[in-house]
């Protein structure tokens, strides 16, 4: 006998309760076995829960709600340059101090600044991440820019933040004011 399809509001509500209640990140293909309607459909809920202000965000791993009881995190920007072929090197070395690489940005000759989301916070998140580019044949944001981005790092605490700033530092990733 065929499943039932859940139905609209009903099928939001249930999308928004689970991406609620779990932290980890949910693939439109999963949420749309689990409504038993199509992919696309999925894709068009969440646009909706985000037109009414829902903090959901589409990861490489899938759709998180941010929630908003998190503990305090420390932010900072720093700017990068390498090589496509360096990024898993750059993530693992950020993530290997406990920072949370949270973006990418670059600023595009023609759309101005484009900001990618990445959350990786552990190695096993960073081959996700990998895998995901490989499988899809995606290019890095930063090709598009010769190498040149930013990225939003978070941290529970500033010293990691500095400790794994200077170790991009030490291992010719940052831009430097100097440069």
């Amino acid at each position: 006998m065929e499943e039932k399809k859940m139905l609209g509001e009903e099928r939001r509500s249930y999308i928004l309760s689970l991406l609620k209640e779990n932290s980890r990140p949910y693939t439109g293909s999963e949420l749309s076995k689990l409504t038993n309607v199509s992919r696309q459909i999925i894709v068009g809920d969440i646009t909706l829960l985000k037109a009414k202000n829902e903090p959901i965000i589409a990861t490489s791993q899938g759709y998180l709600y941010l929630q908003q009881s998190k503990p305090e995190l420390f932010e900072k920007i720093i700017a990068c340059n390498h090589a496509p072929e360096k990024t898993e090197e750059e993530l693992l070395l950020i993530v290997d101090y406990g920072v949370t690489v949270k973006d990418v940005k670059i600023e595009h000759p023609v759309y101005g600044d484009l900001t990618a989301s990445i959350l990786v916070s552990n190695r096993k998140e960073v081959q996700q991440f990998m895998k995901k580019i490989q499988s899809t044949n995606a290019v890095y944001l930063s090709q598009l820019t010769s190498g040149i981005h930013l990225h939003t790092l978070t941290a529970n605490s500033q010293s990691a933040l500095t400790e794994a700033e200077a170790a991009l530092r030490n291992a010719g990733f940052l831009i430097g004011l100097d440069d």
